[in-house]
């Protein structure tokens, strides 16, 4: 099936699924999230399919999360400072199922990351089951500046625990050795070999008989139900439709997004933490590694 915002295609018992908006560093657009469901659906419905491998198109950024100039008229008045309880609410439901299509798809999905994991991209990845990523990876809940990752805070903490704090309250970028250090990728490989050593490890995988795999998955995804997954995720969707109506910096934020565009909304969202940005934060560590963003998302 032909899509406008991601590439599909299947061999050998693994189907990969492209983030193809890489003019836009592969931020989520309504559509994209869309496809990607439908892909999925096909992929789960295959019964060759054993194995999905996610990547973004380009090479410099896996994803940088929602694209935040996008129209999302369709869940209520267009200006979305307008947007009451009910809107926000359609909006983030619709995103809240996008991440989660991962975790319920009944198959192995592999996260391949090269460049960009930001935000939204992040918390995609997260919810993957397994996270392969290249040296010169840059990953960060960046959206924790001003909103919260309604389905990434429970998921990280899960994934890394109590150190998930500093990085939600911060907001801030680390690379691909901190983040194999921290446990959210479970290897590193040259930006060169990626995709060959992700291809390696996804056909290992399909061995696996599939009955395996898919009771494997249901029995670890079980584990997270038992420990309160589904009451985190919802305190976590309330908190950020709280923040989202809150009288704080964040209305600022909204109104110049509105009236400005996001380009002119994240600067003036960076000036602030400017003055206290560290080569631990913000800064790049390595010639190597990709330059900040020029427009952020969400």
């Amino acid at each position: 099936m032909a899509y406008s915002t991601i590439l599909y295609e299947a061999d050998d018992r693994v189907a990969w699924i492209t983030l193809n908006r890489p003019d836009k560093n592969n931020a989520f657009s309504i559509e994209l999230c869309n496809e990607f469901q439908d892909a999925l659906g096909i992929a789960e419905r295959d019964p060759d399919v054993r194995v999905v491998v996610v990547k973004g198109a380009g090479g410099r950024a896996f994803s940088s999360g929602f694209d935040m100039s996008q129209d999302k008229s369709e869940f209520g008045p267009k200006e979305s400072g307008d947007w009451g309880f009910d809107e926000l609410s359609r909006y983030f439901d619709h995103g809240v199922k996008f991440m989660r299509s991962v975790f319920h798809f009944s198959k192995p999905v592999v996260a391949m990351i090269s460049g960009y994991c930001l935000a939204g991209g992040l918390d995609l990845a997260m919810w993957s089951d397994v996270r392969y990523c290249s040296d010169d990876s840059r990953f960060g809940a960046i959206e924790a500046r001003f909103a919260i990752g309604d389905t990434e805070v429970p998921m990280m903490s899960h994934l890394i625990g109590q150190r998930c704090r500093e990085l939600v309250y911060t907001g801030d970028m680390f690379g691909a050795q901190e983040a194999y250090r921290l446990g959210i990728v479970n290897r590193i490989f040259a930006k060169d070999r990626l995709e060959e050593e992700v291809t390696r490890i996804a056909k290992r995988m399909s061995r696996v008989a599939l009955p395996t795999l898919v009771w494997s998955k249901k029995a670890l995804n079980n584990t997270l139900f038992a420990a309160g997954l589904e009451s985190a995720l919802r305190y976590s969707f309330a908190a950020d439709l709280i923040i989202n109506k809150s009288d704080s910096e964040f209305r600022r934020f909204r109104e110049l997004l509105r009236t400005e565009g996001a380009k002119a909304a994240f600067q003036w969202r960076d000036s602030i933490f400017a003055p206290f940005e560290s080569e631990t934060s913000w800064a790049r560590t390595a010639s190597k590694q990709p330059a900040k963003p020029k427009d952020g998302k969400g």
